[in-house]
């Protein structure tokens, strides 16, 4: 996997089992907390590698700071970071900073897949049912959060789902057969299921009300308190989607805003649903069923 077909990380053939699978993310802070926005982008940034079946082996740090920035606040980052990879059973490998305005961190991550349960983008078929591990809201609430307008509680929610690793979800994944996934990220839900669809050459069709959302991301939407990359998502991805005429357009807006470390988007195999659920039951993983894998193009929403 490169850039000849795309999908959530290069994967590099070792040999007839194993692949390399690697990934590079970083972004500017979401939350207050040092130690929280270092955790965060690091899970963020390890995604990618549990979006195609793979384990983390050991990251990079990545990092810009500006120097009038106390080296108290940088340690709690990179603190946030390396005990956020050490929960992924990997570690920080070294890495490397420059100086910048705004801080901004993240992770190059390098793991490893076994060929056989590498999942992609591209391996949706028809009569797959659409899983979702993680809620939405995350870009809302801390958008919201930027303003002054969210609740404490619907924030500590978000930071909290932005802290969890997809790893749990990935491995349910892999014992379920799964070959198709995608993490749910900065192109949103619908961006990223247009990926799946287009890669996959089907038609994904979603149920408003299945969505699971993070409490308070309904308000907000209702508020119109979008980040910018919701209407960019919306502008690009738009044409790619049909919704049914009672969903609202703060609702179309809701699907389209960008997640920070959001769930896998899952096609789970219509006879493999049962051991997915036993799987993610015995991983103590939530997942909501959202939709399925239909025959044709683009996204049905209804």
């Amino acid at each position: 996997m490169g850039l000849g077909s795309p999908d959530d990380a290069a994967v590099y053939r070792l040999d007839d089992q194993r692949a390399l699978v690697q990934t590079l993310d970083f972004f500017a802070p979401v939350v207050d907390d040092p130690y929280m926005y270092g955790a965060i982008a690091a899970a963020n940034s390890m995604s990618d590698v549990y979006a195609m079946g793979g384990e983390v082996l050991f990251a990079l740090n990545i990092a810009a700071f500006p120097q009038w920035l106390d080296r108290a606040v940088l340690a709690e980052i990179l603190r946030g970071g390396a005990e956020k990879v050490r929960e992924a059973g990997a570690a920080i490998a070294g890495g490397h900073t420059i100086d910048d305005d705004e801080p901004k961190y993240g992770l190059a991550v390098t793991g490893i897949v076994a060929i056989a349960e590498l999942m992609t983008k591209a391996g949706a078929r028809a009569g797959d049912q659409l899983f979702l591990t993680k809620p939405l809201g995350t870009g809302l609430i801390t958008t919201a959060a930027k303003g002054g307008a969210a609740q404490p509680e619907h924030v500590e929610a978000a930071v909290q789902s932005m802290l969890q690793l997809n790893r749990s979800a990935s491995r349910a994944a892999r014992a379920a057969g799964v070959r198709a996934a995608t993490d749910i990220t900065g192109f949103s839900l619908l961006g990223h299921a247009a990926e799946m669809a287009n890669a996959s050459g089907v038609q994904l069709h979603l149920y408003l009300e299945r969505i699971p959302l993070l409490e308070g991301t309904r308000q907000y939407a209702e508020e119109w308190l979008f980040p910018g990359g919701a209407h960019s998502n919306k502008e690009f991805f738009a044409p790619q989607v049909r919704f049914a005429g009672r969903i609202s357009e703060e609702e179309q807006m809701m699907l389209f805003t960008p997640e920070t470390s959001g769930g896998l988007l899952l096609a789970v195999p219509a006879e493999r649903v049962e051991v997915f659920l036993t799987a993610c039951q015995s991983f103590g993983q939530p997942a909501w069923h959202i939709g399925a894998v239909e025959s044709g193009a683009g996204i049905v929403v209804e």
